[in-house]
């Protein structure tokens, strides 16, 4: 399986339309890119306890984590219409992300 992980820090003043567009769009693609076998998202959790969580540099708000099945399936998730959407809500609205690939195996 093949995670593909988003972290997004939104932009300030971002309104709940610009908000709601960019959840549409994870929706939109979750329903209609036949190689997405499961597409989640959440909000940091803070702990406060010491250790990692001070040492990171910049706070990514949200993470958006969306599993395919192989490579095929993330080329195919990556090149689809509706990701192209997304991306454009993501650059329209973040002040920072990071995308990363990795190919996960249950232990």
């Amino acid at each position: 399986m093949i995670a593909h992980v988003i972290l997004f820090k939104p932009k300030a003043g971002l309104s709940d339309t610009e908000r709601d567009a960019v959840l549409d769009g994870l929706r939109a693609a979750a329903r209609g890119i036949p190689s997405i076998k499961k597409l989640r998202v959440g909000q940091r959790v803070k702990h406060g306890l010491p250790g990692y969580e001070q040492a990171m540099r910049e706070d990514f708000e949200f993470a958006v984590i969306v599993e395919v099945d192989d490579l095929d399936g993330l080329k195919a998730y990556l090149a689809h219409p509706l990701h192209t959407a997304i991306g454009a809500h993501f650059t329209q609205s973040s002040s920072a992300a990071l995308a990363y690939d990795y190919e996960l195996q249950d232990l």
